[in-house]
């Protein structure tokens, strides 16, 4: 009498990489691109708004890039410079978060925060 062997399962592969969820921005990254994109609206050198904030420009630099995570005070003190309200930006940058976690646009683009700087 054989015994019935059962048919063998493939090897489930723990150590291949599991495909991501899409993953929001940081909301860091986003605060930068509308900062930049609204000095770049006022067409300002990164040392012109930088000198108006109180910043370095190497700082200020690192925060249009996403790379610091500066305090309220700093970011009060750049959306001065740029002739924005803190809530305003604030607003900006969740409005783009909330569009970027829907889908609808890829990479926050923050053009309500341009809008005020007109």
């Amino acid at each position: 009498m054989a015994s019935s062997i059962p048919p063998l399962r493939p090897a489930i592969d723990r150590t291949a990489p599991k495909p991501s969820p899409a993953r929001e921005p940081l909301w860091r990254h986003v605060l930068g691109e509308c900062l930049r994109g609204l000095r770049h609206e006022r067409g300002e050198k990164l040392s012109e708004t930088a000198s108006r904030a109180g910043v370095s420009p190497q700082y200020l630099s690192e925060m249009e890039r996403g790379i610091k995570e500066p305090s309220s005070e700093m970011i009060a003190a750049v959306a001065g410079a740029l002739d924005v309200t803190l809530v305003d930006l604030t607003l900006a940058v969740a409005e783009s978060l909330r569009t970027a976690q829907h889908g609808a646009s890829r990479g926050a683009t923050c053009s309500a925060a341009y809008a005020l700087a007109a």
